[in-house]
């Protein structure tokens, strides 16, 4: 079955001396794998959007198992001010490392959405940390464990005081059990970021260096703690960018 749809190419890998192999976020089918003949020669009409990161339209036969055969595409963004960029390059990168492995555990197409929309926030020049974030803690829903920012865990009380990452959930001041506490703002922008319309936002910026450490903190540990994936972002990306001062 021949399709045309949108996609983000989120990896490529050279396949024979002429072609390679795509794997592609859409909407309507998740993670598809193509085969893109002839991709990597000089003059083929399939070279530019046969890249990691390509944000194109992609006609290809599609198969519910093995690889399918792109025939055509045409981009749709470029993306060039990420491309051009090495801290938002970073950032894109992350995003799509992390999508690939969320993928493992659920397929849905709104992944594309997600992604898409963060890809562009970041590309028009808001701040890709935030944008990070922000698609960080949306992804926990596909994963299954999205945290409840709303009542105490324990006891349902709905006056709460932090969020105890050990347990999973808000505390109030009964529960409280001298975990770490963070700032009223970072809990309130973290249970913002998990139901804010990415493609929306047109006004995104933190001032206190305090809660941009926090946000980061957080999300960090509670992957590690309840989604067996690894964040490699605070390792990978020097402080400057995160916009955290230490001193």
């Amino acid at each position: 079955m021949k399709v045309t749809v949108e996609g983000i190419v989120l990896s490529e890998t050279n396949y024979s001396e002429t072609s390679k192999i795509l794997n592609i976020l859409t909407k309507e089918y998740g993670q598809v794998s193509v085969i893109a003949k002839g991709a990597r020669g000089i003059k083929s009409h399939l070279r530019g959007v046969s890249m990691k990161l390509v944000y194109a339209n992609f006609t290809f036969t599609y198969k519910e198992q093995g690889l399918g055969t792109l025939t055509e595409g045409s981009i749709i963004n470029s993306l060039k001010n990420i491309l051009n960029d090495f801290k938002k390059m970073s950032y894109a990168n992350y995003l799509v490392n992390l999508t690939r492995n969320v993928l493992k555990e659920n397929n849905n197409g709104l992944l594309f959405l997600y992604l898409k929309q963060s890809l562009l926030k970041i590309n028009e020049g808001f701040e890709p940390s935030l944008i990070t974030n922000i698609y960080e803690m949306k992804l926990l829903d596909f994963l299954g464990v999205r945290p409840d920012f709303e009542t105490c865990i324990a006891c349902g009380n709905s006056k709460t005081l932090t969020f105890d990452i050990s347990l999973g959930g808000m505390v109030c001041s009964n529960c409280y059990q001298n975990t770490y506490t963070f700032l009223p703002n970072t809990i309130k922008l973290l249970r913002l970021f998990q139901i804010v319309d990415i493609e929306k936002i047109d006004k995104l910026k933190i001032t206190s260096s305090k809660v941009v450490e926090e946000i980061n903190l957080f999300i960090k540990e509670y992957y590690d703690t309840y989604t067996g994936l690894y964040v490699k972002k605070l390792d990978l990306i020097p402080n400057i960018f995160l916009g955290i001062d230490k001193k």
